[in-house]
């Protein structure tokens, strides 16, 4: 009977089975027949319809570092005609082109760079930034030589120049820049360009708290970076202590020097000029490591100079100390 009193008889574990494997009830999103599934898959078509999407996911292909770009018509072209080692030139879809594109075109063929067009949203995000004026350049990562590499060659370019004689054997001596602690780009791409002026053998920077060779170096040194080597050292007390070992003297730059550049004595050897950033100067440890501290005559007004301004009275000092000490046997 329906309605008979007292307990039921229930399935004994029967339907157990029938439970299993089920797992937890889908979301909504989820379920095919559901009104939340549709409009997930609407709401999909939309921002796949987006073109500020689509630029996005077409740009996130070529993707690169801020600092191994160069923006701008102007940039881009000094670039180019410094021989920066670039890879790729993005150029705007229908950009109106002047003087200063066709000739960024033209100088990109012959380089053989890939040219790639993208709309001004694609090189917004490739650029980071929006004032790429149309087209964005693409730097190759810098290859840095090792202090070895750079002291071997030094030394035997200063072999053979000794070898034929003359005045300039005591010019071709190794003659190197060290940077403590410069930071800014700019900085150091101007002193790679006063190095390869006055005939320096390479520049030394340290791995952590410098600034390294990217696009805005490379370009301030005005193509210098291509025939100057820069090493990068991992600690670098110990890389002028490795120097000193060679036989090489190290001359740090300070405004408390106990003697003016271009005076200490040892121009004439084989030489490590050391700077530091122009507010903090040379840290303890490396100005330790260094044979002696020179100082550059300056006016009491002003504090310091940029470490780019230093390094090219430095090396000038230092030139015209060699050229001097080349002229002195036939003055005698």
């Amino acid at each position: 009977m329906a309605n008979k009193k007292g307990p039921t008889k229930g399935s004994g574990g029967k339907h157990r089975l029938k439970l299993r494997g089920r797992g937890p009830t889908p979301k909504a999103e989820d379920r095919v027949y559901h009104k939340a599934y549709k409009a997930k898959q609407e709401n999909m078509k939309r921002q796949a319809a987006d073109p500020r999407l689509a630029a996005r996911r077409r740009a996130d292909r070529f993707a690169s570092d801020p600092s191994d770009l160069v923006l701008g018509r102007n940039a881009v072209l000094e670039a180019l005609r410094v021989g920066v080692p670039s890879s790729q030139l993005y150029v705007g879809a229908r950009l109106e082109h002047d003087d200063r594109t066709r000739e960024i075109i033209r100088l990109a063929g012959q380089a053989g760079l890939n040219i790639l067009e993208a709309d001004r949203l694609e090189l917004n995000h490739i650029a980071h930034a929006s004032n790429h004026q149309g087209v964005v350049l693409k730097v190759e990562p810098y290859e840095y030589a090792t202090l070895d590499q750079l002291a071997s060659k030094a030394e035997k370019h200063a072999t053979a120049v000794a070898g034929i004689g003359g005045s300039t054997a005591i010019a071709a001596r190794p003659l190197f820049i060290a940077l403590d602690g410069v930071t800014d780009p700019q900085n150091l791409g101007a002193v790679i360009r006063s190095a390869a002026a006055f005939g320096a053998s390479g520049v030394i920077l340290p791995e952590r708290r410098s600034a390294s060779v990217t696009a805005a170096a490379w370009k301030v040194s005005a193509g210098a970076a291509a025939h100057l080597p820069v090493a990068r050292v991992v600690n670098l007390t110990k890389a002028i202590e490795a120097l000193r070992d060679r036989g090489y003297y190290a001359v740090g730059l300070d405004g408390g020097g106990r003697t003016l550049v271009g005076e200490t004595g040892f121009e004439s050897d084989p030489l490590i000029v050391v700077l530091g950033s122009e507010g903090k100067g040379l840290s303890r440890l490396v100005r330790e490591a260094c044979d002696t501290i020179a100082s550059i005559p300056i006016s009491s007004a002003v504090e310091s100079l940029n470490a780019s301004v230093a390094a090219g009275i430095s090396l000038y000092a230092v030139a015209t100390a060699r050229r001097k000490a080349a002229d002195a046997p036939s003055e005698a």
